[in-house]
């Protein structure tokens, strides 16, 4: 087996039916597995897509695992030589994993790699090639310097703005969204850190992956579509917790031994001060 790919479900069944359509419409000479995880869904995704895919594996979990947990389940039962992560709303082009594949048969030292992820907007999701979350380069984020400063390097070290989005290079972080990973890297690394719940464990692999000495690689020569939530409506509360706690976990992880009491206090406070704004302003959008 070539690749196995990995995709948790919960309440997506439209968006992971497609996803799957798009895996099926590939064109490539390369094997594959389609592993599905339903994270306790109450919409009839596992009966629904046990219908329509009745060849597809499906681990049906009886409550929600959360994403790196689940996405575990389907590493160790996997067979290919690789792992994609891929989302439930994503779709991907017909070259993509014949693209892909190639390249990390060509490149032994790549650990990691990942494509273009474009936005139903036609612009770049940016998470598809990141640096990592220093607190330098999310203070300059957060202060929207690399808006100001587009070709600096030193502003624009967390999304890579100042880097051309068609060339292909060697980043520090992927998007789970589409992430493809040598299994020899993961036997060596590790699985994700079931720590994170839903965000934050694509850039915690990542920072493992780099740290063992595999290079992550951002490679654009083919492309998927990424379906993300319409940021108008009002999310749970555990999204937006679950999200900055991310942060908290990751700097905690990684750095907090590698900085001054003082830097990680204004660390620690930033983040609790974007939660209580990024509350507010959640519970002011319309459902």
């Amino acid at each position: 087996m070539d690749v196995s790919i990995i995709i948790v479900n919960y309440n997506t069944k439209k968006l992971t039916e497609d996803a799957i359509k798009s895996v099926f419409n590939s064109r490539t000479g390369f094997s594959y597995e389609i592993i599905l995880i339903d994270n306790h869904s109450s919409d009839g995704s596992v009966n629904y897509l046990k219908q329509q895919f009745p060849e597809i594996k499906i681990i049906e979990n009886y409550k929600n695992l959360g994403f790196s947990k689940a996405n575990n389940q389907g590493i160790k039962i996997a067979k290919g030589r690789y792992i994609l992560l891929l989302n439930s709303d994503t779709i991907i082009n017909v070259e993509t994993l014949e693209t892909m594949i190639d390249f990390m048969d060509r490149n032994k030292r790549i650990g990691a790699s990942g494509c273009k992820v474009i936005l139903p907007n036609g612009k770049l999701d940016e998470a598809c090639r990141r640096g990592f979350p220093t607190p330098s380069a999310s203070l300059f984020y957060l202060l929207g310097l690399a808006k100001i400063f587009p070709e600096s390097p030193t502003f624009n070290r967390y999304h890579l703005g100042h880097l051309d989005i068609d060339e292909d290079y060697p980043v520090d972080s992927l998007v789970g969204a589409f992430m493809i990973v040598r299994k020899e890297t993961i036997n060596e690394i590790g699985l994700l850190d079931e720590e994170f719940f839903m965000y934050g464990e694509d850039i915690d692999w990542c920072y493992r992956i780099k740290e063992a000495g595999w290079i992550v690689y951002y490679y654009p020569y083919t492309q998927i579509i990424h379906y993300k939530g319409a940021s108008s409506r009002k999310k749970p509360f555990k999204i937006v917790y679950e999200f900055h706690r991310a942060m908290f976990l990751f700097h905690k992880k990684h750095y907090e031994k590698k900085y001054a009491f003082i830097v990680n206090w204004f660390v620690y406070a930033g983040i609790s001060i974007k939660l209580a704004s990024a509350t507010i302003k959640n519970l002011m959008k319309r459902r």
